[in-house]
């Protein structure tokens, strides 16, 4: 998943590719095509992106993306066999999240629509209401409310729905059995399976924004720097090089960063090609870094 300080994602990290957002409004993608999740050349006029991400272990490309325009549709291409592509009749949309198999939608009036799989309880989300930022890890579905208090449905195996103390959030990102959420001073929480230290985030300070793969975490601090905690088998951890990044995402198994110029970084599995982006330019700076 990608994350920022603003909502609108303009990088996004999935299983196995990569997607970033330009400055007219068009959409870049390399990576795992299988399923045509990186088809999104013709697509036009969109504000923000994510992408399908969910555990290399559970599923070997289930991928999809989705693109929110700006007229508050939404556009989505790849692995549709839930239905989570299903997004032609969504209006008044204004941030989008995505688990494995399933899509989920921010109204501008704070609801949530889903669309996909719900086998797991990941898409009761009818009842949210004042929802001001959803995210979406593999099996269950996280929004953040208004007032700064968070709530969550699907599989809660790990307690990773257990939120309903947090208070002053102001972000939240969800990895694949895992919760986190950027409180107001600069802190992070986490609750949920932490296998690989993908959790342990209670010592960071200074954090603008968050993002989690599957079980690797990684935090943007105020001065542009990245870190980064959990798995790192493909060295998707491997950011303390990185300067000038104003937006981060996560994938599977690797991390990307914008930096301040436009440009683009990538650490991690590569075996598709997900992390040559050496050649983006011109992709979409988050509005507080403008």
């Amino acid at each position: 998943m990608s994350a920022n300080t603003n909502g609108a994602n303009v990088i996004a990290a999935g299983c196995r590719h990569s997607v970033g957002l330009k400055l007219d409004g068009t959409v870049m993608a390399v990576g795992d095509n299988r399923y045509g999740q990186c088809d999104v050349c013709g697509w036009r006029n969109i504000v923000s992106i994510a992408a399908g991400n969910v555990h290399m272990a559970v599923n070997t490309g289930n991928s999809h993306t989705v693109g929110l325009k700006a007229d508050g549709t939404v556009s989505a291409i790849g692995w549709n066999k839930h239905g989570q592509c299903n997004v032609k009749n969504w209006c008044y949309i204004i941030a989008l999240a995505v688990g494995w198999r399933f899509t989920i939608g921010l109204k501008a009036d704070g609801k949530v629509v889903t669309t996909g799989r719900g086998n797991e309880g990941q898409c009761d989300v009818s009842s949210w209401h004042d929802i001001a930022a959803v995210t979406a890890g593999d099996w269950h579905t996280v929004g953040l409310k208004s007032d700064g208090t968070v709530v969550a449905v699907g599989n809660n195996t790990y307690r990773q729905c257990n939120v309903s103390g947090w208070r002053h959030i102001v972000a939240v990102a969800a990895g694949y059995l895992n919760t986190l959420g950027l409180q107001a001073d600069g802190t992070v929480t986490a609750i949920g399976s932490n296998k690989h230290s993908q959790c342990n985030v209670s010592d960071w300070r200074g954090i603008i924004a968050i993002a989690s793969g599957s079980s690797h975490t990684v935090g943007l601090q105020t001065d542009g720097t990245v870190i980064a905690v959990g798995w790192n088998e493909y060295g998707q951890c491997n950011v303390s090089s990185w300067r000038d990044i104003v937006a981060i995402a996560a994938g599977c198994a690797h991390t990307v960063g914008l930096r301040s110029d436009g440009t683009v970084v990538a650490v991690g599995d590569n075996e598709y090609g997900q992390c040559n982006l050496d050649n983006w330019r011109g992709i979409r700076l988050t509005n507080n870094s403008a």
